[in-house]
């Protein structure tokens, strides 16, 4: 008998008890009994029946990877609400169904789950209710705090929730340091014990982790931290729960909210929280294919969604508006020029970034660029226009603004400069998706946190930056191999990610020169190819100036490759050292392997594929593209199923295969 069956055979034998004072454990098994999430209420005398502080566990193949947490939430500077409470009921459920997602990784997503709800009471005069839900899947376990409408309490002010994760040992995480509440998210994810968050430098202090958070919990599994379904929140941020030497365990900070700083969350009830998501695997691929985000999002709240189609974008950004005349002009022209690659490209879209409108008026042009000119321009060669936002203008007259780009033709829009995740600035994300969708504009978020898997919900929502992207190349050396494989399992398993890739001006880290126009960048270019396998982004940029591909034989792969898949497989890997990934879109495979400064050989199977023969397309680093990183050389070979790559990369190299049906 599964541990899941046990404990739902306790709870109805003892259910006189429990309906007093509930100290059994409650166990939640996911599916494949991989991973078992359990909550208690442990007192002072952890034998003894009586109210006591809420807490759970986390076990993966039978091993302990989150030890006894507590969970509590402060509402008006009351005691915590979890911290003295019995639990009054524990109901069990499960799901299996399946939805489908215009822009993910996966075009149909197994939803199997087995979930628990406990009803909690408070002791004491205030009687206060608290509800958790949790949910167990085959690669992750999630859990929210709802406090239910009851009474005495017409809305609840959080002050602080008091999530804590005791991480069973001093894991080595990649956590992405954040200088405060209100930043972009661009900055590196750093490779530091738990232990070590908040005492570098031989002092303790308060050292802000924002998610998602990656770790390799040694002889147990690798796990991330992560959030789900955020509207009417504030989003959580992590740090070191203790300051002393041997402290290893992580507690939740919310982000303060801007109107009253003392709360973080406010609103009326029933309230609750977004899932705090713990995604687990034997090896960090496995967290990379998990789809539980958007799994723990509410289903799509766009009936018609026929007129969202992610697609590959020209971008007038990175080449400095340099038009067909060599000079730059931020102009009609120019974007014309754009637009007419585009179309030659086979892109189904031109994004025009900042500067055709009054930063603080986005309803108005300043002549620079004629907008619904360019869009019936773009409309005659089969492109379609996106336009650049500020997050304040847009915040402000969005109602005005989106009906009359749905007037001028336009199809999305990237929203700039958010600068923060609290909850009013969450629920600009929700407001500016629902509001775009109503006027049949899709969405890319810029300057903005990491998703959390709202794409489900609002599938017009494309793309979100939140991550130290390629455009670095202009102001230094941040953007470099090393980094780009740690974002491949960090800041890439929260959702898609503008990481903005396709830079052909490739050289060593020797000859990098950061400011150029058009910039430079480190690596190889057949590692700017696997890029596009790699990096999970529906709407992608194709970053580079036009001339930069004119007569390139590689540039075929951007053309080519799709940005939104059928499946996903992470072959091999490990943070900032190499990454596989394969994608399958339609009968097609697509295929994307990267390593860091270091070179290697990597042996990859095939099995994968489906029946049959496959001609595979290869772009591979050339011989000598350590010292000449724009040399790829192109073959083609017939494989199977049982076929296998022998795979070299160049320092900072890469190597992207199409690998079509043979007829």
């Amino acid at each position: 008998m599964s541990p899941r069956k046990i404990a739902l055979l306790l709870a109805i034998v003892l259910w006189p008890a429990l309906a007093q004072s509930q100290s059994a454990p409650v166990a939640l098994e996911s599916p494949n009994g991989q991973l078992v999430i359990t909550f208690q209420i442990v007192t002072g005398d952890e034998s003894a029946a009586g109210a006591g502080q809420l807490v759970y566990d986390v076990s993966f193949e039978g091993k302990p990877l989150v030890e006894k947490s507590g969970l509590s939430v402060t509402l008006d500077e009351q005691p915590p609400l979890g911290s003295l409470v019995r639990i009054v009921s524990a109901e069990h459920s499960d799901a299996d169904a399946t939805y489908h997602l215009i822009n993910g990784k996966a075009s149909e997503v197994r939803n199997h789950y087995n979930a628990l709800r406990l009803e909690l009471l408070e002791d004491g005069a205030r009687g206060r209710h608290l509800a958790v839900e949790a949910r167990a899947y085959d690669d992750a376990v999630a859990f929210r705090y709802i406090v239910p409408a009851q009474n005495g309490m017409r809305q609840a002010d959080i002050t602080s929730e008091n999530t804590e994760f005791r991480v069973a040992k001093d894991a080595v995480t990649y956590s992405l340091l954040l200088p405060g509440f209100t930043s972009q998210y661009e900055s590196e994810y750093v490779r530091l014990n738990i232990s070590a968050l908040g005492h570098q430098g031989g002092s303790a202090t308060h050292q802000l982790v924002g998610l998602p958070m990656l770790m390799h919990v040694p002889g147990v599994a690798w796990m991330a931290i992560d959030e789900a379904d955020m509207r009417g929140y504030a989003a959580m941020y992590l740090e070191n729960g203790g300051f002393g030497w041997n402290d290893h365990w992580l507690r939740s900070i919310l982000a303060p909210h801007p109107d009253a700083p003392a709360d973080a969350v406010i609103g009326p009830l029933p309230l609750h929280s977004p899932w705090r998501v713990m995604i687990a695997g034997d090896e960090p691929g496995r967290i990379l294919e998990s789809n539980a985000l958007t799994s723990l999002n509410p289903e799509s709240a766009i009936n018609d969604t026929s007129w969202i189609h992610p697609g590959k974008a020209a971008w007038d950004w990175w080449g400095d508006d340099i038009g067909a005349d060599g000079k730059s002009s931020f102009s009609t022209a120019t974007m014309e020029f754009y637009t007419d690659f585009a179309a030659a490209s086979g892109f189904p879209y031109m994004l025009v970034d900042a500067g055709w409108s009054p930063r603080e008026d986005i309803t108005q042009m300043n002549g620079s660029v004629d907008i619904p000119a360019l869009v019936k321009y773009a409309a005659a060669k089969n492109v379609k226009v996106w336009i650049w936002l500020d997050h304040n203008a847009t915040d402000r007259q969005m109602d005005e603004a989106f009906p009359l780009y749905e007037k001028w033709g336009v199809v999305g829009v990237k929203v700039d400069f958010v600068c923060g995740d609290d909850q009013q600035k969450e629920e600009f994300y929700f407001r500016t998706a629902e509001t775009a969708a109503k006027y049949h504009l899709m969405v890319d978020f810029h300057g903005a946190t990491t998703p959390t898997g709202l794409e489900r919900t609002y599938p017009n929502v494309l793309g979100y930056e939140g991550i130290l992207g390629m455009e670095q190349n202009k102001a230094g050396a941040r953007d470099n191999p090393d980094h780009r494989l740690t974002i491949a399992f960090t800041r890439a398993l929260s959702g898609p990610m503008d990481y903005t890739p396709g830079g052909f001006d490739n050289v060593t880290e020797d000859d990098f020169v950061p400011g150029a126009a058009p910039p430079m960048v480190m690596g190889t270019r057949a590692q700017q190819l696997a890029m596009y396998v790699v990096y999970y982004v529906p709407f992608e940029m194709v970053s580079d100036h036009p001339s930069a591909y004119a007569g390139q034989p590689e540039f075929q792969f951007i053309k080519d490759v799709p940005t939104v898949w059928d499946e996903t497989r992470v072959l091999n890997g490990l943070p900032r050292e190499f990454i596989t990934v394969a994608r399958r879109s339609g009968s097609d495979w697509f295929l994307g392997s990267m390593t860091n400064w270091t070179p290697r050989d990597l042996d990859v199977p095939l099995d994968f594929l489906g029946s049959g023969k496959y001609t595979a397309e290869i772009y591979a680093d050339g011989p000598d593209a350590d010292k000449n990183p724009k040399h790829v050389v192109l073959s083609t070979q017939t494989v199977d199923a049982t076929s296998h790559l022998a795979i070299h990369l160049a320092p900072g190299g890469g190597y992207a295969v199409r690998f079509t049906p043979v007829k």
